[in-house]
């Protein structure tokens, strides 16, 4: 028989000091303050919380919910989880999205491992998002995903962007100085090699 060890409290990962913190304060709205500090005060207690309801289907309610709740308060009502999404992005695909984006963020454009440029303190750590949120019916699929920063995904709950169309694109190119645009040329040089 295979012994199990039970790990003190303070050695838990944030997910389930979130699910506990949550469960032990059913029905009380708490904010995003306290949660962060549930948490250990990580970058990515938002995402944790993202888990807890399309992984393990707790319905922590947010301002997108109940209009009653303000931005920055969650609400666990009942502590029976509804059924659940697995995870379903095979690392094949992941590293083919991540590939086919350039490991680039699709939503400011950060790259992985440079200093984000909306938050210097931190380097750029590229996760894989939906473009149509799985619990709005999108796929797991490598056309239903896209390559997303931390920073972009820990507000990006269920907020789907289009691509810029050729036309936008170009706009902003024509904007652009000389000198940025001569780069643009030889990074689309690089990338398409022909």
């Amino acid at each position: 028989m295979k012994k199990t060890t039970v790990l003190p409290a303070t050695s838990k990962g944030a997910r389930a000091k979130l699910r506990t913190h949550f469960l032990n304060n059913l029905g009380r709205v708490i904010e995003s303050d306290e949660l962060r500090s549930v948490s250990g005060n990580i970058s990515e207690w938002a995402r944790r919380i993202r888990e807890l309801r399309t992984e393990e289907g707790y319905l922590i309610l947010t301002n997108n919910d109940r209009a009653d709740l303000k931005p920055g308060e969650y609400l666990l009502e009942t502590k029976k989880p509804q059924p659940a999404f697995s995870r379903g992005i095979s690392k094949e695909t992941r590293a083919f999205v991540l590939d086919r984006n350039g490991f680039t963020c699709q939503m400011c454009g950060a790259v992985a491992g440079e200093p984000h440029p909306y938050d210097a303190s931190r380097k750029t750590r590229l996760h894989i998002g939906h473009v149509i949120d799985k619990s709005m019916g999108g796929a797991d699929d490598a056309n239903n995903l896209k390559a997303i920063c931390s920073v972009c995904n820990e507000g990006a709950a269920n907020i789907t962007l289009q691509r810029p169309d050729l036309n936008k694109l170009l706009v902003q190119v024509r904007r652009a100085t000389a000198a940025d645009q001569r780069e643009l040329l030889k990074w689309l040089k690089t990338k398409f090699k022909d």
